[in-house]
């Protein structure tokens, strides 16, 4: 890691101005987040540039809503949360108010530190993340990496911001197409999970009402009890499977049908995908 030299605004004692471009799901939920944990609106900026979403955020959040290079050139943190498609044409376009000592915090699943980092004046800082949707209700969980230039500052104001929506882990960039397929696309298989639940309880006879509320619950206590405990899953799951008993029969038949493969290589395909879109992006 190189460090970079030159700093600007608050780099001693904080994150001072945090401009978020790209306020759909995610971006507002960063921004809610914030706000939810304290954040003043006077350090908040908000690039947009359609009037009529312009408008609406003011209104909902308080906040200063400017395009996005009046909003770059003004923070000292410019979290940059686009499609990766999207990356290119907004990183060119806000290049030339970056400075360095500057950090711009991506969200741009498959986009590598190093893509940004050769569409940005020298010595801006950049840190790679990897959120997922339970960030909406604050039970969010991102993974975070350092570029060339970032140091561990740089990495403090990143975690500081994503502490807002949830839960914080580094990892080293070579592992973030691997938390991508397990977090930021994990929520997606929980879902469907529950779905496929939901259905066999209307299958099985119970009112769809009934076997949604027995389906949610269970899961949220399924993974209150893997957080609180901290036992492992197999030990958890064990307990629950008696002998000869109904989960077991139940288990025999996920396994009989390859469930645990399955998920491997769904989450393989994951990966891979993340590894194309950054090449994508070359």
């Amino acid at each position: 890691m190189t460090a970079t030299t030159a700093t600007t605004g608050p780099r001693a004692g904080g994150d001072g101005v945090v401009a978020i471009l790209g306020v759909g799901v995610m971006g507002e939920t960063l921004l809610s987040g914030l706000l939810r944990a304290g954040r003043p609106t006077a350090g908040l900026l908000v690039g947009e540039k359609r009037a009529e979403r312009a408008e609406e955020l003011r209104e909902r959040y308080g906040v200063t809503v400017v395009d996005n290079r009046e909003a770059a050139a003004r923070a000292d943190t410019v979290v940059v949360v686009v499609k990766p498609q999207d990356m290119g044409e907004l990183l060119a376009e806000i290049a030339p108010d970056l400075r360095a000592g500057q950090l711009v915090v991506s969200l741009a699943a498959g986009i590598t530190t190093a893509f940004i980092e050769s569409h940005l004046p020298d010595g801006v800082a950049v840190v790679r993340v990897m959120p997922n949707t339970p960030a909406l209700v604050d039970e969010g969980m991102a993974a975070i990496s350092r570029g060339s230039h970032c140091d561990e500052e740089h990495l403090a104001v990143a975690e500081s911001l994503l502490a807002a929506t949830g839960r914080v882990v580094r990892v080293p960039e070579k592992q973030q197409d691997a938390v991508t397929a397990i977090s930021g696309s994990g929520p997606a298989y929980l879902f469907f999970v529950v779905e496929a639940m939901i259905e066999a309880g209307v299958h099985l006879g119970l009112p769809r009402t009934t076997a949604t509320e027995l389906v949610v619950q269970t899961v949220v206590g399924s993974a209150k009890l893997l957080r609180e405990t901290g036992e492992h899953p197999t030990v958890l799951r064990e307990q629950v499977t008696s002998p000869g008993g109904t989960t077991a029969a139940a288990i025999r038949e996920l396994e009989d049908h390859k469930v645990r493969a399955a998920f491997l290589t769904a989450m393989e395909a994951a990966r891979d995908r993340s590894r194309s879109l950054s090449g994508d992006q070359q």
